[in-house]
């Protein structure tokens, strides 16, 4: 089969290959050729290892192979149901499970310190009633409160924007997974802070 692209971004190019992904960054023409290459050769590992750290804890696609000459990253392909499409169309008992799910999940990156960065439900993947966690492309290492607490407001931005029907009763199922973190009550706390100062610059 050949490779077809699946996803076109600012900074990459999704393939798909058989049972492959192959995540492919793309050459900025406004930075010099030789910093561009160090940047995208430094971003495509450090997204790997982010990866394979995080499939430790969580469901994330398998790294099959990482190519730093070619700044490719080839990935088991997770053949279930993007979230963003599919996760208004279940009913609401199934929503709520499923969210308390990536709850559970978010729950257990940020206790390995790993910020996801983009956490919308275009980045998940439902299959056989298992979210996967898809494009660590935002993604790092941080123990700090706050980068974690921003992680979950951008998911409840997401969920509002997206998933307005049921919204604030699919955030509150985030949150009851989210308990099972060793840090949530500062978490939480440091969340309410988050939401405030976006309150706060919305009413200017």
């Amino acid at each position: 089969m050949a490779e077809k692209v699946i996803q076109q971004g600012a900074e990459a190019v999704i393939l798909l290959d058989d049972n492959s992904v192959i995540k492919k960054r793309i050459k900025k023409s406004y930075r010099l050729p030789e910093i561009d290459e160090e940047i995208r050769k430094l971003r495509t590992r450090s997204e790997a290892k982010l990866i394979e750290k995080a499939g430790k804890v969580a469901s994330v696609p398998h790294v099959k192979k990482v190519d730093e000459k070619t700044k490719e990253i080839t990935m088991e392909f997770i053949n279930g149901k993007k979230l963003s499409d599919n996760l208004d169309s279940f009913s609401l008992k199934k929503q709520k499970e499923i969210c308390r799910q990536i709850g559970e999940n978010i729950a257990k990156l940020h206790d390995a310190d790993i910020i996801h960065g983009d956490l919308t439900t275009s980045n998940m993947i439902l299959k056989d009633n298992e979210v996967f966690f898809i494009d660590f492309g935002l993604g790092f290492h941080s123990h700090k409160t706050e980068d974690k607490a921003v992680d979950l407001h951008l998911l409840k931005q997401a969920l509002e924007a997206k998933h307005f029907i049921h919204w604030q009763i699919l955030f509150h199922e985030v949150e009851k997974g989210y308990s099972s973190s060793k840090n949530t009550k500062s978490v939480l706390e440091q969340f309410k802070k988050v939401e405030a100062r976006g309150r706060y610059k919305d009413s200017y």
